[in-house]
């Protein structure tokens, strides 16, 4: 459940609390007098301060950034982060553990060298092009014509493209860590990939049956028709058999696989470029493949070898094989089949060439029932009696019913394997880079050679050879080895180790993919498979693997598999797209991917096409699937929470809701989520009325309308008196953000201290696990004025207590100069000083700025300070990469400060800053002296006037000087040595050395303010790392006046001050 706790001072402890104060105050004072500091701060704790050895011989040695010296424990100086960041291997999450991990990864891990071609390019390639293209294109091209044919490529590949595309906008949106996809996404991918290796162990055995060796059936055919059942359990067992001897092979030498890609990828490409060739052959020397037709029917040359009814020899008259087929004997007047009485048997060219114009009659489709007869168009024929199509005459017939959805669902594993790419990210040198180029060439690649293949099969080969799925009327040819050069076997022999290869590779990646979701930890019922050997490989996952996989095995028809696996990958794809699109919608500010043809349009009309591909192929198929990954994904989403009905829509919010909040609840949120979620301390006047409406305006634009944004004010009193008042500040307050287009929560708190009041809401503002974690405030302007004295010890406390409470804290100073929503800046720059990294919220406002209209058109520029032994060329060169890896476009820039004397002005400054501060607190002791002169004067006359017997003790308790009987004598000694006093005093403050500490910190100041007021006096905005206070109480009011020094002759600046905790990073 949420806890809150809020600390509150209570009035019993103060006793203790000022004992506790003394106690403190003596040790800090003798540590100052060990020291010999004005603050109380070890030199010696700050290692990033220059010199730090020399410290002992001069005082003011390592001055440039001594404001800054107290956050170098947590927060490194930029130049000490920016190398380590700028050459990265794999980051850790936070700044501490990637300084600790980052130094031994260099020594040990070889940094990844495989470029976009050998990484990406060739294995997409060969993962895309494969067992469809070589067994089933030229059959969907004769079955759905040339034109449908063609539709069908191009909506695969669209989709595909369009998948690749949000691939490349994740990729190139951080650093991709691998092929780990989580939840259902990656359990549907798993299963794709899985089924995947099933199909292509079912091609690998058809080709070895079809078309290698038809004699290693284990089935034979006994009686006609039985063909499909005997071929389908040659499947089964010999895909049992195979599936067994590959899991071995992966189980044993998966290296060995990884070396033979290479081989299995050759295959593809010289069959690939034996098909061009053939093509290109054709058009002047075809090859020789007659096919032999009865009538307009196509008969199967597996049992005759001439194509005649009868033959001349010796002027004799015999009867062919074919004769015996139709006939029941070989006699001329035996009785014949009807059909083939009345019909010629003809001969024609199977393969006329690209230049015989037969892709005329290819243009158009051919659908026809299971078992029907593969008849050529336009070829006369005379019909017989309908027996003649029954039995087991040498025709050949479809072995299933065609439609066009049918085929999409057939053809589209063969635009999968995109993600081949992704999955070896590890190993590229580059793979922001790699990836998008490398996957989206690769598909244009495979598209291309899918688009031409389908025109150039439809101008090349009959249209009977093309709808003749296992080549019966070419003596049990490939179709598409009948075109290739210079021999069929090219094909065939090349198909075949292909196909081998990536059923390898499927049972080689599958399980790695399954042990990766395991370990995610996100699917408790699947972790036992993230186990393995010592060596890491997934021998539980390949069992499961192998266990689906022959679930595939078993069905057995490859044209029932290619559907189920079109599912997976569809649903995979779908769920990227969708991701890219949900991402760019909810402006989340993690998502900046640098891949610049990206647009949140391509992620939606490619999810579409995913869906609408998914039921086209085959709507029972697409409902099942979506049904089993909505399951995965609410089994993810509700294991462990308490499931409660509520009373109508309101219960189900309500549930919801806090369902919500303690989901929220259950941990930090981590880096890839983060937002500033706001916390805007305003201001009221008399009237109730906001002081400063642009703190408002200013919230609006870096918020954008996302995340959580509350608007807290305090008020002085009690609550049972200023109960009015509260509600019409908070209707005054409500009704600014309408008009500002504030979109988030306003609280309002009563307390009898303003101090204690913003503590409150630091504290406890929000609710569970929705709480802000950034402070936005303005920067009190008039707090050296009198009536305000106390306002600067608010705004120090704030800070601090900001710190406390691991917030990061942003504090506008002017900030009536900030922008209205209504105005916009048509030019200027935003300009970012980057003096120590507190966890990259200087570089993430910018960013979130510049969505907003007001700052859409300034550019940002990036500052950092080089001290004197920086190297600030490569300072320059490491922040530009560190930037890349972000994904921020930034004009960058490296101030090269160097150590000098300091000034006689600083020196002054510093001194005129003590004087005062001494000042001002001498005149606020002889003020609380007078005030307690007073409260004694008026104790005394009120005893005199009540008690006149005792007036005598009463004067005589009262101290000499406030005697009421005065003598001239008297008065002239109290006078002067009043007046002694107060002159030596004053003598001390106009005699007295600045502390050498504060001196440090004033130069750190005026330096660095000459240097931003150098660089970005006419910027829109200055950002700038704002020091913390220090640790001793004693030099609150020196803080502000650093603070102010550090900011002097800026309009508009953004102090930034950030929790430690990493916001930014290159994967978020």
């Amino acid at each position: 459940m949420p806890t809150s706790f809020t600390v509150v001072p209570v009035e019993a402890q103060g006793e203790e609390r000022q004992r506790d104060g003394q106690q403190r105050e003596e040790e800090d004072e003798g540590d100052e007098r060990d020291r010999g500091t004005g603050d109380g701060i070890a030199r010696e704790s700050s290692p990033f301060i220059n010199c730090a050895e020399l410290g002992r011989r001069s005082m003011y040695e390592g001055k440039n950034m001594a404001l800054f010296e107290e956050e170098m424990d947590s927060n490194p100086m930029v130049s000490s982060l920016l190398n380590k960041l700028a050459n990265y291997t794999n980051l850790t999450q936070g700044v501490v553990e990637h300084e600790a991990d980052e130094d031994s990864k260099r020594k040990e891990v070889k940094g990844p060298q495989m470029g976009t071609f050998i990484g990406v390019y060739l294995p997409c390639l060969q993962n895309i092009l494969g067992v469809i293209l070589f067994l089933r294109l030229t059959w969907i091209v004769g079955t759905a014509g040339v034109l449908e044919s063609f539709i069908i490529v191009f909506m695969c590949c669209a989709c595909t493209m369009l998948t690749a595309i949000s691939m490349s906008a994740i990729a190139t949106n951080g650093v991709v860590p691998g092929p780990e996809f989580g939840g259902a996404v990656g359990l549907c991918f798993y299963l794709g990939t899985t089924f995947a290796g099933a199909m292509y162990i079912l091609g690998t055995i058809e080709i070895l049956l079809t078309y290698i060796s038809p004699s290693a059936a284990i089935f034979k055919v006994a009686d006609a028709g039985e063909e499909t059942e005997a071929m389908l359990n040659n499947m089964r067992v010999y895909g049992t058999c195979i599936v067994i001897l590959m899991a071995i092979v992966v189980f044993v030498g998966v290296k060995y696989v990884n070396k033979l890609a290479l081989v299995f990828l050759a295959c593809v490409i010289l069959s690939i470029i034996a098909i061009y060739a053939g093509v290109i052959k054709t058009a002047f020397d075809p090859p020789d493949f007659p096919i032999c037709l009865l009538g307009n029917r196509t008969l199967s040359k597996r049992s005759f070898d001439v194509c005649a009814k009868f033959t001349e020899s010796n002027n004799e008259t015999k009867t062919t094989p074919l004769w015996l087929l139709f006939c029941d004997s070989s006699l001329l007047n035996a009785t014949c089949d009807d059909y083939f009485s009345l019909n010629n048997v003809t001969e024609i060219q199977g393969i006329p060439g690209i230049t015989s114009g037969v892709l005329t009659d290819n243009l158009w489709s051919a659908y026809s029932e299971k078992g029907s007869i593969v008849e050529k168009k336009d070829q006369p024929s005379i019909a017989g009696s309908e027996e003649s199509k029954m039995g087991g005459l040498p025709y050949v017939f479809t072995d299933i019913m065609t439609y066009f959805t049918m085929l999409v669902g057939i053809y589209f594993p063969s635009v999968t394997g995109i993600m081949a790419g992704s999955n070896r990210s590890g190993d590229l040198k580059d793979a922001q880079k790699s990836i998008p180029t490398g996957t989206i060439l690769a598909i244009s690649t495979t598209s291309f050679i899918y688009l031409s293949c389908i025109v150039l099969f439809g101008a090349c080969i009959e249209g009977v050879i093309l709808r003749d799925k296992f080549g019966e009327a070419v003596n049990g040819n490939l179709v598409v080895g009948t075109l290739a050069w210079p021999s069929p076997w090219v094909i065939v022999i090349g198909s075949f180790f292909s196909t081998c290869g990536a059923g390898l590779q499927s049972l080689t990646g599958a399980p790695r993919l399954l042990q990766a979701i395991a370990r995610d930890g996100i699917v408790p019922f699947i972790q036992i498979f993230g186990h393995g050997k010592a060596n890491g490989e997934p021998t539980w996952a390949l069992l499961l693997t192998v266990g689906i996989c022959e679930i595939g095995i078993l069905i057995a028809s490859l044209d029932s598999v290619a559907p189920i696996l079109s599912m997976f990958f569809l649903m995979c794809y779908m769920f990227v797209n969708l991701a890219c699109a949900v991402q760019t919608l909810l402006r989340t500010p993690n998502w900046r991917p640098r891949f610049k043809y990206y647009h949140w349009t391509l992620s939606f009309v490619g999810m579409s096409l995913c869906l609408a591909l998914m039921f086209i192929c085959s709507w029972y198929y697409a409902l099942i699937a979506m049904l089993i990954a909505g399951c995965i994904y609410k089994y993810i989403e509700y294991r462990g929470a308490e499931k409660e009905w509520g009373d109508g829509i309101r219960g189900l919010s309500l549930n919801a809701a806090r369902y919500a909040l303690l989901r929220v609840e259950d941990g930090p949120p981590h880096t890839k989520n983060w937002r500033p979620q706001l916390l805007v301390l305003l201001n009221l006047d008399n009237e109730q009325l906001v002081k400063h409406p642009r703190l408002l305006s200013f919230t609006s634009q870096l918020k954008a309308g996302k995340g959580l944004t509350i608007v807290g004010s305090v008020l002085q009193g009690i609550y049972l008196d200023k109960c009015t008042e509260t509600h019409k500040a908070e209707e005054n307050v409500k009704a600014l953000m309408g008009v500002e287009k504030t979109k988030g929560f306003c609280q309002i708190v009563v307390s009898p201290n303003f101090r204690d009041g913003i503590s409150y809401l630091i504290q406890s503002a929000g609710l569970g696990g929705m709480k802000h974690n950034t402070v936005l405030m303005a920067w009190p302007q008039s707090w050296k004025k009198a009536e305000n004295r106390f306002s600067w010890k608010n705004f120090v406390d704030t800070v601090r207590e900001t710190t406390s409470a691991q917030q990061a804290l942003l504090v506008a100073k002017n900030i009536d100069l900030f922008p209205t929503n209504q105005e916009r800046f048509t030019e200027g720059n935003i300009d970012v000083w980057w003096i120590v990294h507190d966890g990259g919220m200087l570089m993430l406002l910018p960013f979130l700025l510049r969505q907003h209209k007001v700052w859409r058109k300034c550019k940002m520029r990036i500052f950092t300070v080089a001290q004197m032994d920086d190297n600030s060329i490569q300072m320059k060169k490491d922040l530009q990469m560190f930037l890349y890896h972000l994904r921020l476009n930034a004009q960058v820039e490296v101030v090269e400060m160097f150590e000098n004397d300091i000034s006689a002005f600083t020196y002054e400054k510093t001194l005129m800053m003590e004087q005062r501060s001494q000042m001002l607190k001498q005149m606020q002791l002889s003020k609380n002296e007078r005030e307690r002169e007073a409260q004694l004067i008026h104790d005394k006359n009120t005893a005199s006037r009540s008690a006149p017997a005792v007036e005598a003790s009463v004067a005589a308790a009262v101290p000499e000087k406030v005697q009421m009987t005065w003598t001239k004598e008297k008065f002239v000694a109290e006078k002067h040595k009043n007046k002694d006093s107060n002159v030596s005093g004053f003598k001390d403050i106009f005699n007295m050395k600045p502390n050498q500490s504060n001196v440090r910190r004033m130069h750190t100041a005026v330096k660095l303010n000459g240097v931003v007021l150098n660089k970005s006096q006419h910027a829109q905005l200055v950002l700038l790392n704002m020091p913390g206070p220090p640790k001793n109480r004693k030099g609150d009011e020196n803080y502000m006046e650093f603070l102010e020094v550090l900011t002097e002759g800026l309009d508009r600046v953004l102090l930034v001050r950030g929790s430690g905790r990493e916001v930014i990073t290159i994967y978020s």
